[in-house]
Parts: structure tokens; sequence; C-alpha cells
């Protein structure tokens, strides 16, 4: 009885600890916790702080400080205008201003440029986490695919056990040989070991997909037992426009170009002058205790104004190198985002092709399945008649086998597929 209540203790427990897990729900807990989606996000923050006018230097720079001083002379002499002995005392402060008004358009083009940052930084997180959101659904329909996999292995090994004990009772009452049997015994163990290493990778892919989610490794997951693969509702010239208008990493090159082109602009601002307003107020309070005479205390107030203009004039050419350095690198963000886009035409063309391909292989694997089935169960009727050998059986079971795992394999692949073309066009849900 005790035994009894351990095991049914046992099972409870471990229908508790597998959380059922949807792919919606994956997303959502991927969004919230996975590792490089919090980072993203935080970069992009930080590309958004830096588009205030004080970090383009449109804002002055004001500066106060503060000081006291305390001093003690002692003078011996003889004559009859000594003082003797003298402390003194100071405290001063000082508030200081320094604006620039003119910078050859530095800070007119830098604000420009950190407001195109900001937007590169929201397309950047973007890309990323529609990077890590890819994942996340390729590790879950990877561990849906394992799942499959193994209930193929179960269902094999079930079979290859009633096999097997059909086998032996023929061989008790003289209806079959050794060999039968052996065969019957070799494989049901290799089936045995398929499931256990089926269970192996099923382990695994729970483990990546709880590294894709940011939550424990150990944690079990319930998750849906079909990969259903959505049809594509848009011709290949319609999926390239979308891609052209909504893909993230040709957003980024885009961005990237316009930045490069600003810099150009920044680094022209060395060739004129500068111009910049100062200003100061300081205040001193000063104490001077004589010994043998009054004490002497004086108040000074300092108010100060003016304009400095600098120009440089000549540098050993590095404003010029680094004007030249910058046009190159803007032409070299152009023939990045020319190759982006090749790149992004090429990439639309193989998986619109893959996919389609893909559709039609899980098709005909769906058809194989079918034969398959009804070839073991035509089989297993002539074996229990005694009319099929035990390895025309088994034959037919590993067609079966063969048959479902090619199946769940093409549904797999052809859902990536398709998650592949969601992620070009832009389609991937990262909010």
């Amino acid at each position: 009885m005790k035994k009894t209540m351990f095991l049914c203790f046992v099972i409870t427990a471990s229908l508790w600890a597998q959380q059922k897990l949807s792919l919606d729900e994956a997303i959502k807990l991927g969004l919230k916790n996975n590792f490089d989606i919090r980072i993203a996000r935080n970069s992009a923050e930080i590309a958004e702080n830096n588009r205030g006018k004080g970090t383009a230097g449109f804002l002055p720079s004001l500066d106060a400080s503060a000081g006291a001083n305390r001093g003690e002379t002692d003078t011996k002499t003889n004559s009859p205008f000594s003082f003797g002995s003298l402390t003194s005392k100071s405290w001063n402060g000082q508030i200081a201003l320094t604006w620039t008004l003119f910078d050859g358009m530095k800070m007119f083009v830098d604000k420009k440029r950190y407001d195109e940052l900001a937007e590169l930084g929201k397309f950047q997180a973007r890309f990323n986490i529609e990077n890590a959101v890819v994942r996340i659904m390729q590790a879950y329909f990877n561990v849906v695919q394992q799942q499959q996999l193994l209930d193929v292995a179960e269902r094999t090994l079930a079979i290859s056990a009633e096999r097997l004990k059909k086998e032996e009772t023929r061989n008790r009452i003289g209806g079959a040989s050794s060999t039968d049997l052996m065969n019957a015994r070799v494989s049901y163990n290799n089936d045995r070991s398929q499931k256990i290493n089926q269970e192996l990778r099923l382990q695994i892919a729970i483990k990546d997909l709880n590294i894709a989610l940011g939550t424990d490794p150990k944690k079990e997951w319930d998750v849906e037992e079909v990969i259903a693969v959505p049809p594509l509702d848009m011709s290949y010239d319609e999926i390239q426009q979308l891609a052209q208008k909504q893909n993230s990493a040709l957003a980024v090159a885009q961005k990237d170009k316009i930045v490069a082109e600003q810099i150009v602009e920044i680094n022209k601002s060395p060739f004129y002058p500068r111009l910049a307003l100062t200003g100061s107020y300081g205040y001193t309070d000063q104490l001077l205790e004589r010994q043998k005479s009054y004490d002497i205390s004086s108040q000074t107030t300092d108010l100060r104004g003016g304009l400095s203009l600098s120009w440089n004039l000549f540098n050993g050419m590095r404003h010029s190198i680094d004007l030249q350095n910058a046009r190159l690198e803007a032409k070299n963000k152009a023939i990045a985002l020319e190759k982006a886009k090749n790149l992004l035409a090429g990439l639309i063309r193989e998986k619109y092709d893959t996919y389609i391909k893909r559709v039609e292989l899980a098709k005909i694997e769906e058809e194989n399945v079918r034969a398959a089935v009804q070839n073991l169960n035509l089989n297993k009727e002539r074996y229990d008649l005694g009319a099929a050998t035990s390895l025309e059986f088994r034959d037919a079971q590993t067609k079966l086998v063969r048959a479902e795992a090619s199946l769940i394999s093409a549904r797999y692949q052809a859902r990536i597929s398709r998650l592949e073309i969601d992620q070009l066009i832009g389609r991937i849900g990262v909010e």
C-alpha cells in the first residue's frame, strides 16, 4: 500500500512539474526574460537618452567652485612697526559660464546625428529581438519535433514488445525457431536504445528552449502536440516588396548610411572658426587678524564676461585626413546598403523556394505514412496468421518508423522556412 501511494505521488508531482506552454506563451515569456532581448532594449534606451540637445553641444556649461584658506604668520623684529603675530582668513566662491555660440555647424549636425542614432538603436534592437524570438520559436518547434519522435519511438517499442512476447510464446510451444526469437529480442533492444536516445534528445531540446526563454534550464515544459504550417498568402513579388519596406537588417543598413553622411558634415566643422561666450562671477571675503593692531577685513566681487574666437589654421593636415576618411566610410556604408539589398533579395528567393519545396515534401511524406501504416497493418495480420515471417514484419515496422520520422522532420523544416520568411518581411512580433 505504501509503495502504491508513493508511486501515485511521483506521477502526480511529475504532472505538476510539466507546465503547459503554448507557442504564444513561450514568445511572451521570452520577450520578458530573454537576456539578449533585455540587452537590446537597454541599448536602444541608451541611444534614445543621447538624442538631447545637451549631448549635441547646444547648451552652456556652468561650473561652481568655492574655497576657504587660513594662514598663520609670526614675525619677530626690532622694528617699531612690527605687527607681531598675524592670522589671515579668506573665503571665496565663483560661478563660471562657457557657451559655444558657433562651432562650424557641428552642434546642429550632431543633433541630427543623435536623432538618427536613436532611430538606429530602435532598428538594431528590433533586429536583435527578432533574432531572439526566432531562436525561441525554433527551440519550441524542436521540442515539439523531439516529443513527436519520442512518441514514435514509444509506439515502435510497444509493437516490438508485443512481437517479442508472441515469439517467446511460439518458441515455448514449438511454433517458432530460436532465430525468430533472437531477431525479435534484438529488435526490441534496438528500439529500447532508440527510445532512450530520443529521451535524451528531448531533454536537450527542452534545455535549449529554457536557455532561449531565459528560464531555469532544468524546468520541464509540456508543449503543443502538432507543428502547424500556416499557408503563405503572398506571392513572391509581394514578399520582395514587403521585405524592402520592413526588413530590420535593411533598415539598420539604411540608418548606418545616413549616420555616416552626417559624420562627413561633422568633420567639416574644424575648418571653421569657433566662437564662445564666457562669463564668471566671483566673491572673496578676507580677514586679517593682527595681534598688535586692529583687524582688517575686505570683500571683493568680480564680474567678467567676454567672447573668445579660435580658428585652427594648420594641424598637420589631420582635419583633412579625417574628412577624407569620413567620406570613404560614407561610401562604404552606401556600398554595404546595396549589398544588404542584394543579399535580402537573394534570401527571399532562397527561402521562398525552400518553403514551397518543403511543403511539397511534407505532403509526400504524409502519403508515405499512410502507405506505411497500411503496409504494417497488412503484415501484422499476415504475421499473426503465420503467413509473414518475423523479418518481413520488422521490415514493415522499420519503414513506418522512417516514414513517420521523415514526416515530422518535413513539417518541422517547412515551419522553420515559413518562420524565416516572416523574419525577412518584418512580421516577427517584438512587443
